[in-house]
C-alpha cells in the first residue's frame, strides 16, 4: 500500500468547500480500489490568514510545503479583504515560481450531460500546455513620472531554457495523444518575443518528426476555439496566451467551475501543485452552491501525475456518469448542491468497484 503525503491548501471562498469534497472522493476511490492511500495535511493560509497575520503564508511556508509529494490547492483571493495582487503574489504565484512549476496543463473536453454554449461543439477534447514561469507575467518593469507624463513599463521575459522546456513537454504529450500540436504565437505584432518563440518551436519540432505542428496567431486561435474546437489536440502557449486560451476552453465546456489544472515541476525537485481553474467565488461561498467537479477533475490529474492512470480514468468516468444522470450544480444547468454532487460521484465510484 502506497501512502501519498499531500498538503491541502483550501485557501479562500469556495476553495474550502470543494477541497473537502475532492478529499472525500479521493478517500472513497482509494478505499474502493486499494493500492494507494492519501494523507492530507491542511494549512489555513488564505486572505483571512493575511488579515490576522499580515502575510498570506508564514515565513517558513515553502520549507514546510516542500516536504510533501504534491500540493492540492482550492482557490486564492478575496478582494474585499486583500487586493488580488497581494493575495496571488503572496501565495499562488510565490509557490509557482519558487517551486519551479514551469508547466501548467489544462484540459478541455465536451463532458457528458453538460451543455456547451456552442451550437455545434462536436466532441472536442484538447489540452493547453502553458508556460508557467515567465513570459508576459514577469516582474520586470516599473513606473516613472506622475500625471499626464506617467509611464508604465512591463517587460516580457522569454528564456530559451524555459521555452524549450514547455515545448518539449507539449511535444511529448502530443506523441502520447494524437500527434498533433498547435503553437500559439503573435509574431506579426510582437516583434521580439514571438519570433523567438516561433524559432525555438521549429528547432524543438525537429526532435519530434512524427508530430504534426502548426502555428496560429493568438487572436485567430481564440476564435478557432469557439468555431472549431474539435480540431485541436495539444496547444502550447506562453504564460499570458495560455491563460486566456484556457478560460475560453472552460467557457466552451459550459462552466469555469468544472475546469482543472496542474502546475508541474518537471525535474521532481519540488512538489507539483494541482488546482482548479475557477476562483474563490466569495459571493456563493458557504451556500452549498459551488461546483466541486473542477477540484475533483484536478484530483484526477494528480492521480495521473503519480502514475495511477486507471484510477484517474475511473474518477473521470464517475464524474461524467453523474453529470449525464442530471445531478449537476446550477452553473451547469442543474439544481443539486455541492454535497449532492459529491455524494453522487462517490456512489458511482463504489458502484463501479462492485461490477
Amino acid at each position: 500500500m502506497r501512502k501519498i503525503e499531500l498538503a491541502a491548501l483550501p485557501g479562500d471562498g469556495v476553495g474550502i468547500e470543494v477541497v473537502e469534497s475532492a478529499k472525500d472522493v479521493l478517500h472513497t476511490l482509494a478505499d474502493a480500489h486499494g493500492g494507494v492511500e492519501f494523507s492530507f495535511t491542511t494549512f489555513p493560509w488564505s486572505c483571512d490568514y493575511y488579515v490576522e497575520h499580515g502575510e498570506m503564508m508564514p515565513k517558513d511556508a515553502m520549507n514546510t510545503l516542500k516536504q510533501f509529494e504534491a500540493l492540492f490547492l482550492g482557490a486564492v483571493g478575496n478582494p474585499a479583504l486583500v487586493p488580488d495582487h497581494i493575495s496571488l503574489w503572496g501565495m499562488l504565484i510565490k509557490i509557482r515560481r519558487e517551486f519551479e512549476l514551469s508547466v501548467n496543463v489544462r484540459p478541455a473536453k465536451r463532458m457528458k450531460g453538460i451543455a456547451s454554449p456552442l451550437a455545434n461543439p462536436k466532441d472536442f477534447d484538447f489540452v493547453v500546455v502553458r508556460e508557467n514561469s515567465e513570459g508576459e507575467y514577469s516582474e520586470v518593469g516599473g513606473r516613472i513620472h506622475q500625471g499626464e507624463n506617467e509611464v508604465a513599463i512591463q517587460n516580457a521575459v522569454f528564456t530559451r531554457r524555459a521555452t524549450e522546456k514547455v515545448l518539449r513537454y507539449a511535444f511529448q504529450l502530443a506523441e502520447k495523444r494524437n500527434s498533433r500540436l498547435v503553437s500559439a504565437t503573435k509574431s506579426n505584432g510582437i516583434v521580439h518575443s514571438m519570433p523567438f518563440w516561433d524559432e525555438v518551436t521549429k528547432a524543438v519540432a525537429t526532435e519530434y518528426p512524427h508530430v504534426n505542428v502548426q502555428s496560429n496567431h493568438i487572436d485567430a486561435l481564440a476564435a478557432f476555439f469557439v468555431t472549431k474546437p474539435s480540431e485541436f489536440d495539444v496547444v502550447v502557449a506562453s504564460n499570458l496566451f495560455g491563460d486566456i486560451l484556457t478560460d475560453v476552453g472552460s467557457a466552451i465546456m459550459g462552466s469555469i467551475g468544472i475546469a482543472p489544472s496542474a502546475n508541474i515541476n518537471l525535474e521532481g525537485r519540488y512538489p507539483s501543485m494541482f488546482e482548479p481553474v475557477h476562483g474563490s467565488a466569495p459571493d456563493i461561498a458557504g451556500k452549498g452552491l459551488a461546483n466541486p467537479i473542477g477540484q475533483i477533475w484536478t484530483a484526477k490529474m494528480m492521480l495521473d501525475h503519480f502514475g495511477y492512470d486507471e484510477l484517474g480514468q475511473t474518477l473521470l468516468d464517475a464524474i461524467e456518469d453523474v453529470t449525464e444522470s442530471g445531478i449537476k450544480t446550477r452553473d451547469i444547468g442543474g439544481t443539486s448542491t455541492t454535497k449532492e454532487v459529491t455524494e453522487a460521484i462517490k456512489s458511482s465510484i463504489l458502484q463501479a468497484a462492485r461490477v
